[in-house]
């Protein structure tokens, strides 16, 4: 025990001294094992702060207070929660033809006695800025009341004290150009606030938000709102409660007031949970505690592992060669030791050291720098996560776990060069003869073995398994093999030499000469550019995926600005998009509304109703059609039957597009066919007669049929209906139901009854089939919606352009609109964009990188075998370009090895992947067509390419080799110090 402590410290001495001399050599190595320990301890320390405990994300949602209660919105309802609060149900079942429970609840009768409350108020605003208008979140809660504190964090000033007084987020004042002391006003409303303090939500530092007191602010503006018939704030209360005595709002309490129709945050019940048979809400079919899955945290694991472990290999591999440099250089030393009594095992472990002491040094420095840069650096760390730290939380055992990392990598990547150099002899070690080493039988067979096993692995997961992860696994285990194969391959590389000029013809020999270094660079550059290749095929596939499925929301280059939600702003809009654009066609449309003009159109809203096309009788879907026993219609159809009807053209769909955003139905003119491009003549001769233009056949009624669109309405696969001809005229029912009236139409519509509302009958055109109108489903000219009584209000526009609008343009327009504040939509059509575009040029460097770094660390080990040779060549006259030549064409070598093997490797993951893909894309397809979903917009049968990205591959099979070339031929000195021979 005692001579084996000597020998290791004496190593590890031996190790330290050497590491000290060869700077260069140590740094590099250095920097290659704590580069990962810097990021990876910075991640862990980063992802640990951020991460709250129940006790501190309690104390930003409730400040003081015991707890929070909030109005789900059922009416009152008695409901049944989870402890959190974050999940609930009504405690009744309500069944298909019961109406939901909805509507508001007074918050303070749920309060208990003796409870002390503070309100808390959020609702939208359009502030004005010193920009224009932003529409902007405002909290209305008495911030400085003890009960708030940790809510809301002062940065400067003061919070609210007054009416006329507010404080905002440093968000909202860095976006809206104001400051502390300035005036803000919201638009509509007189009264003129003064900003007083600014501050920060600890959770969400982006957040634009204005503190005001309660009622001081969203009251007032909803009653002017309300005036003007215009959208409303949309406020909310919730209340934070205090209750006394020391147990805090307890379990009991909690379901006291669940009865009253509210739910409950309560800190108490958060950090000391019910047990799961208490919560009435988890005894209920499809509730439970959700707990952690182990499937999914044991496939994250696998993940997780098999990264670190490709990262410790590409180290390794990269590292090898350094140590096996620091080898050969010191192989006189070792010499001495070994003719001074020296055995194998001194050799190896005097290597070996040298592993450990710069994994040692690389942990050390990596860890210290890890937690120096996210100390130093956390004010731009919560700026980019959006929330503040809760502290810093230092796990040692995860951060030594990390720092081991680095030790038994190094140690990993000296094993290979301890092994060789214990290997050499004293005599070849003194006199620097490289001696002769006999080819490994093992290693091939391992190899190929690993590369089957693998490949069949992949070959299953992608043929009859759907899970990805048996296609990743499988592939490792190949690229692996691959590796272990590489000296092999690198000699069957050596028998293109005979056909090469003569320094390429001497690198390749040399290479495949000393394996031994050769190997492990070429592995590293393998495995490096496998990866690339295999993301870089699987996103190419990807994007050609993606283009095929792409729909264009508006014919190329056109252009649409809707507002849904507001009328108010539309003018403006318009005129703003017609100026700062190239337009050329414009078309304004308009909008239906039932009930206020300020309703929205996506419905809901205090005295807002909706419309609804009538379809006739005969030509619903009859997958879609529900009777009096309210079951799903398409279980009165086999799987066949199903798949026939999703084909009948009751059935298809209606374009995708942009079109619908307003509704079914638009108000406009035959500029809107021109910027469609819309070719039917009839349609422009319909409108201007003041005919509706109608692109969903299902939806018209030809003249002469009867009212329910014909003669006998077949609801079968086997029995259906003719479809309208096209260009055919006839009427279209709009039934108008009013905001009395929707409960009631929702609970006929499931029972398969006639709704209420108005029914107003529109002539109509219908276009032909193959015009894609882009998700508008009927164009009504101004005259007839005003002969029908419709309500219209303004909804945007719609543009044809002289050219694609550039970049900036569309900059400057958004500009623009964001001072007006309004809820817009702004679409150019473009075309398809891929999205990994910019990845694979990425992955196109990274891999440069890789094989460049492999390679000259393979170069550098070459010249330091070779310097014999080199020495010789120039004591016999050799030109001084025949160095750099030479050294140029073994860093390209290795590099094309590397590269060669490394595409071949690649593709068979991203081709496995795909294969899955494309059966669970299969799958998936085939139960929607049993399901009888075939006709819906989304649902289309498969496709999943397999596209190989050529630019990437032209770009490492030639660019990078030619580089890794010419920049060692570069970075090689022309001349060598000549060496005096020795006297015999």
């Amino acid at each position: 025990m005692k001579n084996w402590y000597h020998s290791w410290r004496a190593a590890i001495r031996i190790a330290r001294r050497d590491a000290w001399r060869f700077k260069g050599r140590s740094f590099l190595v250095l920097a290659m094992l704590a580069l990962p320990i810097v990021g990876v301890s910075a991640a862990d320390l980063t992802q640990r702060s951020s991460q709250l405990s129940p006790a501190q994300q309690l104390d930003r949602d409730l400040g003081k207070a015991d707890a929070v209660i909030n109005d789900p919105g059922l009416g009152g309802a008695p409901l049944m929660q989870n402890p959190k609060g974050d999940n609930y149900q009504p405690a009744k079942e309500y069944g298909d033809s019961e109406p939901w429970p909805e509507g508001k609840t007074d918050i303070t009768a749920a309060l208990p006695a003796g409870a002390k409350s503070l309100v808390d108020t959020v609702g939208m605003a359009k502030l004005k800025t010193a920009h224009g208008l932003r529409n902007t979140s405002v909290r209305e809660l008495k911030a400085a009341d003890p009960m708030a504190e940790g809510i809301m964090v002062l940065d400067r000033g003061r919070f609210p004290q007054k009416p006329g007084e507010v404080a905002a987020t440093n968000a909202f004042l860095e976006s809206s150009g104001l400051y502390v002391g300035s005036k803000l006003t919201a638009r509509g409303l007189d009264t003129t606030y003064r900003i007083v303090g600014a501050y920060e939500l600890p959770d969400d530092l982006k957040e634009a938000q204005v503190n005001a007191l309660p009622g001081a602010l969203l009251a007032p503006l909803d009653k002017v709102l309300a005036a003007a018939e215009l959208p409303g704030t949309d406020a909310s209360d919730s209340y934070l409660a205090t209750v006394p005595g020391g147990a805090g709002f307890t379990w009991n309490m909690v379901k006291e007031t669940n009865t009253k129709g509210v739910t409950v945050t309560s800190r108490a019940v958060t950090l000391n949970p019910p047990p799961d048979s208490d919560v009435a809400l988890y005894q209920q079919d499809g509730w439970s505690s959700h707990g952690d899955n182990p499937s999914g945290n044991a496939t994250e694991l696998a993940i997780l592992s098999t990264v670190v472990g490709l990262v410790m290999l590409e180290i390794c591999l990269l590292a090898g060669p350094a140590f096996a440099v620091g080898a050969r250089r010191s192989r006189r030393q070792l010499g001495l030791v070994g003719a001074n009594g020296g055995d194998r095992h001194h050799i190896r472990a005097i290597v070996l050291s040298g592993g450990l002491v710069i994994g040692v040094v690389a942990a050390v420095a990596g860890t210290a720098l890890g937690l120096g840069l996210t100390f130093a650096l956390r004010p731009v760390l919560e700026g980019v996560l959006g929330q503040r730290f809760g502290s810093f939380d230092i796990r040692p055992l995860e951060l030594l776990g990390i720092a081991l990392l680095a030790v038994v990598t190094g140690l990993l990547a000296a094993i290979v060069p301890a092994v060789t150099a214990s290997r050499q002899t004293v005599v070849a070690s003194l006199t620097g003869r490289r001696g002769i080493r006999k080819a490994n039988r093992v290693l091939p067979i391992v190899g190929l073995t690993a590369v089957v096993l693998g490949a069949g692995i992949a070959l299953y997961g992608s043929a009859v398994s759907d899970k990805a992860i048996i296609v990743g696994g499988g592939s490792a285990l190949a690229e692996l093999g691959v590796v272990a194969l590489t000296p092999t391959l690198v000699g069957l590389f050596g028998r293109i030499g005979r056909w090469l000029p003569l320094s390429p013809r001497l690198a390749l020999r040399d290479a495949v000469r000393n394996r031994g270094r050769t190997a492990p660079a070429v592995a590293a550059v393998l495995a490096a550019v496998a990866g690339t290749v295999a993301v870089a095929t699987y996103s190419a596939s990807s994007d050609a995926q993606s283009e095929a499925r792409y729909e264009p929301r508006l014919p190329h280059g056109a252009v649409a600005i809707l507002s849904p939600e507001s009328a108010v702003d539309v003018p403006s809009m318009r005129d703003d998009t017609q100026k700062l654009l190239p337009t050329d066609v414009r078309a304004d449309v308009d909008r239906v509304v039932v009930g206020k003009k300020s309703c929205s159109a996506y419905g809901g809203g205090d005295d807002c109703g909706r419309y609804e096309i009538v379809r006739p009788k005969a030509y619903e879907c009859p997958l879609w059609v529900y009777d009096a026993s309210g079951e799903d219609p398409a279980e009165k159809y086999s799987k066949a039957e199903r798949r026939e009807l999703s084909k009948d053209w009751r059935c298809l769909q209606n374009d995708y597009g942009i079109g619908s955003e307003g509704g079914e139905i638009l108000i406009g003119d035959d500029r809107l066919l021109k910027v469609l491009k819309i070719d039917d003549p009839g349609a422009s001769e319909a409108l201007a007669n003041g005919r509706a233009v109608s692109f969903v056949k299902q939806n018209i009624v030809p003249d002469g049929a009867g009212k329910g669109g014909a003669t006998t309405a077949a609801t079968t696969a086997a029995n259906s209906v003719a479809a309208p001809t096209d260009g055919a005229n006839g009427t279209i029912g709009v039934r108008l139901i009013s905001a009395e009236d929707v409960d009631e139409a929702d609970a006929a519509g499931m029972k398969g009854e006639e709704p209420p509302g108005t029914v107003k009958s529109i002539p109509a055109h219908q276009v032909a089939d193959g015009q894609n109108a882009y998700g508008v489903t009927m164009i009504v000219p101004p005259k007839a919606a005003e002969k029908a009584g419709f309500t219209t209000v303004p909804l945007g526009s719609f543009f044809s352009t002289e050219r694609q609008p550039s970049d900036a343009q569309e900059q400057r327009l958004n500009g623009e609109l964001a001072k007006t504040g309004s809820d817009s939509t702004l679409t150019i059509e473009k075309g398809f964009t891929p999205e990994n575009s910019g990845t694979l040029l990425a992955l196109a460097v990274f891999a440069g990188l890789v094989t460049i770094g492999a390679a000259g660390i393979a170069t550098g080990l070459a010249q330091a075998d070779a310097e014999p040779d080199l020495k010789t060549l120039a004591a016999v006259g050799a030109p001084t370009r025949v160095r750099k030549a030479l050294s140029g064409f073994q860093c390209g070598v290795v590099a094309a090895m590397g590269v060669v093997l490394g595409s071949a490797s690649g593709i068979l993951p991203a081709i496995g992947l795909r294969f899955t893909e494309r059966r669970a894309e299969e799958q998936m397809y085939a139960e929607a067509l049993d399901e009888g979903w075939g006709a819906w917009q989304d649902v289309t049968a498969p496709f999943v390419p397999v596209v190989i990205p050529w630019a990437t591959l032209g770009m490492l099979l030639v660019v990078v080799p030619l580089g890794a070339a010419l920049l060692a031929a570069l970075v090689t000195r022309s001349r060598g110090a000549l060496a005096r021979r020795a006297v015999i």
